[in-house]
């Protein structure tokens, strides 16, 4: 009954947003109000339909009804209930209509308040959400229904079917096969969910953009009214981008946090757009500027959530990320195309009006860096691109699958990620309209001598690596610049209005919070490129066979076998852990107990590593393999990982500028009250 009522839910949200779509086209061509106050009741009435949809769902994962095809692949009996809620987007059925739910609810929010301004907008906005909520719900309707069940026809095949077919019985299985294991781990509550905010959430500005183009609109009011928008979803996708790299490290247990896998990378494409997008729009706010290139990187990052998406669930590629092999990917294709086709004709129709009298006047001045900026991003994005198509065109072309490694990207694209570590250290000194290069040095030797510490201090620790000294020292400017110019902004103010350093330091930034938060973000980008560093350069690993009470050393440390520990859970695990010891200078530092667990319902293995980890570096390590008899031999494998701690670190700065950016003014709050 409960499946029933999710499946007519889903019926009557399809219906909805298409009558969302037809009477939002008829109502603005016809100017007749009441066709479009009927159109946004009908998306709006979405959201409330899917939630209910997703309730029911829900409630068949937590109670375990196993004749239901998604229940019987993503729970278990021996599953905890915070995994089986997570299973509602752990499989390819349930994660579509999930995305349709966060699709659903972020059209809601933009529809509820009351249009006063850009309500010329409003209609071609419900057009383009709900053609892509239609989209998704014609998938999960007709290709990927996470309401289908087992039944038993009369000559013993089993079969899966929305409704009971004629001489058939319903299976009732008793337990279920339950998550891949490599997704039984916390990660899994928060890591999709963060992604697909982010994905999602880039869509609303998508549809502004569009709508401003259908209405020939040159201003940039599409642009603020969605800014938030586009700073939430960057914020949601690098969380999910972060949190991935954490589960990596911690479940993979191959003792790195990235691996440029195709399926990240497809996650990583919208983020480099979309961050170019977010520094666009500076321009076009503060200079008119970018009109072109804002439009341009919107649509280019709409299409590439819909084509990470699609790289997940067409089983296009072998990933640890990707569902398993979909008839979906043709469909998934066609809307791609046609909706870039359909953006791209658009602006080109509208290029002529989005240009700007301003021209950029200097090669040193502001606007120029952030023009180098979206080169820079473009770069890394179309060497990314290639990587991740290489594998198609090759066999296209050749007839043979070719695959490119890590190696490609990291010698292709760090050049690139070096350069644009140089210019974060420089735009915050640089300044609008007219600059030269004399005056840019006048103001950036400062920190740029105090930032030498960095790499100095390197190599006497014995870094001899000079691409590495060279990365560090840009990351150590970036943070050296940015600090001198708030540091020196804040001296001014209090110079200026005679007030002590913490009152200058609170006003500045409360006044300034998209500038200063952009300041922390940048910092936070800092200390991440240190962990990066830190663990591409100077990582050492080590492996060997020790038995009880032996010992290997690893950069320092004195790594010793302790104990060895199997036995079942009553999850339906069988653990085999080691106790190892980690000592330096005959001190012991800490005891860590690295394992394997296997999940017998799916009859696989995962290796959780054993860590310890301080801001100077992490000691990851991992047990390989056993005498199966004896257990008095392990085979253990260690990595030395030096800042690794860094790039979490940074992670966390980098959220908290971004949450101080979107926290609205005071200034914004008057202007809002005084324009009510």
């Amino acid at each position: 009954m409960i499946a029933n009522i999710g499946f007519g839910l889903l019926v009557i949200t399809i219906v909805t947003s298409l009558i969302a779509v037809i009477t939002a086209i008829y109502g603005v061509t016809s100017k007749t109000r009441a066709m479009l106050e009927t159109s946004r009741l009908a998306a709006l009435s979405a959201f409330p339909l899917l939630s209910m949809s997703i309730a029911a769902l829900i409630t068949l994962l937590l109670s375990g009804k196993f004749e239901y095809v998604y229940v019987y692949q993503t729970t278990s009996l021996s599953m905890p209930v915070y995994l089986k809620i997570a299973a509602l987007w752990g499989g390819q059925q349930g994660s579509l209509l999930f995305w349709c739910w966060l699709l659903s609810g972020f059209t809601f929010i933009v529809l509820i308040r009351k249009w006063k301004q850009d309500h010329d907008l409003l209609p071609w906005v419900i057009v383009v959400t709900n053609i892509t909520l239609f989209f998704f719900m014609v998938l999960v309707l007709f290709f990927e229904n996470p309401f289908l069940k087992y039944y038993i026809m009369y000559n013993g095949e089993v079969i899966t079917s929305l409704f009971q077919p004629f001489h058939a019985i319903t299976a009732h299985p008793t337990d279920g096969s339950g998550l891949n294991p490599l997704l039984r781990h916390y990660g899994m509550v928060v890591h999709p969910p963060m992604l697909y905010l982010g994905f999602v959430g880039f869509i609303i500005p998508f549809a502004y953009a569009i709508a401003a183009l259908i209405e020939g609109r040159t201003d940039d009011r599409w642009l603020k009214a969605t800014r938030r928008w586009s700073l939430t979803a960057w914020l949601f996708l690098s969380l999910g981008l972060v949190l991935g790299s954490r589960w990596a490290y911690d479940v993979l247990g191959w003792g790195g946090y990235w691996s440029w896998d195709p399926v990240e990378i497809s996650a990583f494409m919208p983020w480099l757009t979309g961050t170019a997008y977010l520094h666009s729009m500076v321009m076009q706010d503060k200079r008119g500027l970018f009109k072109h290139w804002n439009v341009a990187l919107i649509i280019l990052t709409f299409c590439l959530v819909i084509f990470g998406t699609f790289l997940t669930r067409s089983g296009l590629f072998s990933s640890v990320h990707a569902f398993s092999e979909s008839q979906i990917g043709p469909a998934f294709f066609i809307f791609i195309a046609v909706m870039f086709v359909v953006s791209l004709g658009l602006l080109l129709f509208r290029w002529s009006r989005l240009s700007s009298g301003y021209q950029i006047k200097s090669f040193f001045s502001r606007e120029s860096a952030f023009l180098y900026n979206n080169l820079l991003f473009l770069a890394i994005f179309a060497i990314c691109l290639l990587g991740v198509i290489f594998p198609i065109l090759s066999e296209l072309f050749t007839g043979q699958q070719v695959t490119v490694g890590p190696q490609f990207y990291e010698s292709a694209a760090g050049p690139l990620f070096a350069l644009l570590l140089l210019l974060m250290g420089i735009v915050p000194l640089t300044a609008w309209s007219t600059s030269s290069a004399r005056n840019l040095g006048k103001t950036v030797w400062k920190p740029a001598l105090i930032s030498l510490i960095f790499p100095i201090a390197a190599v006497i620790l014995g870094a001899r690596n000079w691409i590495a000294v060279i990365a560090i020292w840009l990351a150590a400017l970036v943070i050296c610049v940015t600090l001198y110019d708030y540091i020196r902004s804040i001296g001014l103010r209090a110079a200026n209005h005679h007030e002590p350093w913490w009152k200058a330091f609170l006003t500045l930034t409360t006044r300034n919070r998209r500038r200063y938060g952009g300041y922390i973000i940048h910092l936070g980008v800092a200390l991440m490129g240190l962990g990066i560093i830190g663990i591409e350069f100077f990582q050492t690993q080590t492996q060997a066979m020790l038995k009880l009470g032996e010992s290997l050393d690893l950069s320092g440390y004195t790594i010793t076998y302790r104990d060895f520990q199997i036995a079942d859970t009553p999850d339906g695990r069988n653990v085999a852990r080691v106790e190892i010891s980690i000592a330096r200078n005959n001190q012991e530092l800490k005891v860590v107990y690295p394992r394997i667990d296997y999940y017998y319902d799916s009859e696989q293995a995962v290796t959780i590593p054993g860590l310890r980890t301080t801001l100077a570096d992490d000691l990851y390590v991992i047990l390989v393999d056993w005498e199966p008899v004896t257990s008095e031999a392990a085979t253990i494998k260690a990595f030395r990982n030096p800042l690794m701690n860094w790039f979490w670190i940074g992670s966390i700065v980098a959220v908290f500028g971004t949450l101080l950016a979107l926290w609205p003014s005071r200034e914004r709050k008057l202007n809002t009250k005084e324009a009510a």
